[in-house]
């Protein structure tokens, strides 16, 4: 088999980002378990068009560009800032412009950030219906994670972690054949 791709996506505009953190840290971690190549990208990455964008081809050919890796990936890690208990406008217009069958089958962690444990529902209550509108195979466990789970900058708070490592390990039952052998027999 060819090497898994696996796209991550960050739904925030700051810098820094602790959403960009907690994408790196569940990519860091499938490349461990699958092998996998990756690239992340950030919504600032789609440049000043996307929020004028109607239609993909509205963007200019850098986007569309990421728009099609994104596409083309094996497997997505999603997540992004919970404000106000929902996710940024800019975050949810990217995902408009999509086609509806663009992710239809396509194994998806979702995760989201917020400012505290008010926030946690909404990975629940926004993004996986979001992702289920595309077909699209969300991962059972969704992965929530707050301002107190980060020490200077970095992503270490053990539950936190511990949930990502699970929802992380359920990209197995979509790529068996890309397990490493050190994670085969778990």
């Amino acid at each position: 088999m060819s090497t898994l791709k696996l796209v991550g996506l960050s739904g925030n505009i700051t810098v820094p980002s602790k959403t960009r953190v907690l994408v790196q840290t569940a990519v860091a971690l499938a490349t461990d378990r699958l092998g996998a190549t990756t690239e992340i990208f950030e919504i600032n990455d789609f440049g000043d068009q996307l929020g004028r964008a109607r239609r993909l081809s509205d963007l200019d050919t850098n986007a569309q560009a990421l728009v099609a890796r994104i596409l083309d990936a094996d497997a997505l890690v999603v997540a992004t800032p919970i404000y106000k208990a929902s996710y940024p406008g800019l975050f949810k217009h990217l995902i408009d412009l999509l086609d509806p069958a663009a992710l239809i089958g396509k194994p998806i962690l979702i995760a989201a950030t917020g400012g505290g444990e008010k926030h946690a529902l909404a990975v629940e209550h926004h993004l996986r219906p979001l992702f289920a509108f595309f077909e699209a195979h969300v991962l059972p466990t969704a992965v929530h994670v707050s301002d107190k789970d980060f020490t200077d900058g970095a992503l270490t708070a053990p539950a936190a972690l511990t949930r990502l490592e699970r929802a992380v390990a359920q990209f197995d039952l979509h790529f068996p054949q890309a397990l490493r052998p050190a994670h085969a027999a778990e």
